[in-house]
């Protein structure tokens, strides 16, 4: 999530030599070094100060993006703990493409051109072995990536979701940049947010299990970031908060229809031009900058 400096690491994590760019976070018991953290909600971090616009670093952004989940951890082969999640999340990337959600990130562009909604949804990986990855650093998370993509996509985001719970972490999520094969590639790390209330969103519409709303809000939250600032390099603000944490836990419409006809209950992304034209629904500052495809009075 924030982040006031950037510096370049070099990461050796047994099959995978990670390029990361830091935050200034550092590793242990607040979260990993070298990502963009989501926190959960009511977590200190996020009363950080929440400067108006994003303002470009000159880093690239995503012209089209491939995701491939990674199901980690021994539970995933277990049936009544999969549940809807692994199916669900293939709906949900899969009605990804074109959406209104996604034109939400348009607008940022590098010198090649601006964010493309071009989603591409490639089938899920299951990794039975159990999860070594606490979420308190990046390596573990890249060396899984790489070990289990056999050729990675240089455009390509690859979200990894463990079966272990949150206890005392204040993050639900983080994305972060490293390099599989001397490819630079995209990733996430998840946490299983079964009944866990500081990363659920409280959608009400019955239309999925908690555990699956909580998983799509916070995958639409690190993919729009990883459209937006995939190296962390590219959008941010001020005070290094992304387009999505400029509006966690902010929602304007109360489902969002994608491409596909599933909803889903998604916090939105911030729009500098909505912010400048007071076209946009307040995030928790009441600044006016929110967007997430929907329609607004």
């Amino acid at each position: 999530m924030s982040r006031y400096s950037l510096a370049l690491a070099i990461a050796l994590a047994v099959t995978a030599t990670g390029l990361m760019y830091a935050d200034d976070h550092g590793g242990g018991p607040q979260g990993p070094s070298n990502a963009k953290i989501h926190w959960a909600r009511g977590d200190a971090h996020a009363a950080r100060p929440n400067r108006s616009n994003l303002l470009y670093h000159g880093g690239p952004v995503m012209h089209g993006t491939v995701v491939q989940p990674i199901f980690w951890g021994t539970n995933w082969g277990n049936g009544s703990f999969v549940g809807d999640k692994i199916s669900g999340l293939q709906v949900f990337f899969s009605g990804m493409s074109g959406s209104s959600y996604a034109g939400t990130n348009t607008e940022y562009a590098d010198a090649g051109g601006h964010v493309s909604t071009s989603v591409t949804d490639s089938s899920p990986i299951t990794d039975l072995s159990p999860a070594t990855a606490s979420g308190q650093t990046t390596g573990p998370v890249l060396a899984e990536v790489c070990s289990k993509i056999a050729n990675p996509a240089a455009n390509g985001f690859y979200p990894v979701y463990i079966d272990k719970p949150r206890g005392n972490a204040g993050f639900c999520a983080w994305h972060s940049a490293g390099t599989c094969g001397g490819v630079t590639v995209q990733f996430a790390f998840f946490f299983n947010l079964d009944g866990d209330p500081g990363c659920d969103p409280q959608d009400s519409s019955g239309l999925h299990s908690q555990g699956l709303a909580a998983l799509a809000n916070v995958s639409g939250h690190e993919l729009s970031e990883t459209m937006t600032d995939p190296h962390l390099d590219a959008w941010y603000d001020s005070s290094g908060s992304e387009n999505a944490d400029k509006c966690a836990w902010s929602f304007g419409t109360p489902l969002l229809t994608f491409t596909n006809g599933s909803q889903w209950k998604v916090q939105g992304n911030w729009s500098n031009n909505a912010f400048n034209t007071s076209t946009g629904y307040p995030n928790s500052r009441g600044q006016r900058g929110c967007l997430d495809g929907g329609n607004f009075p």
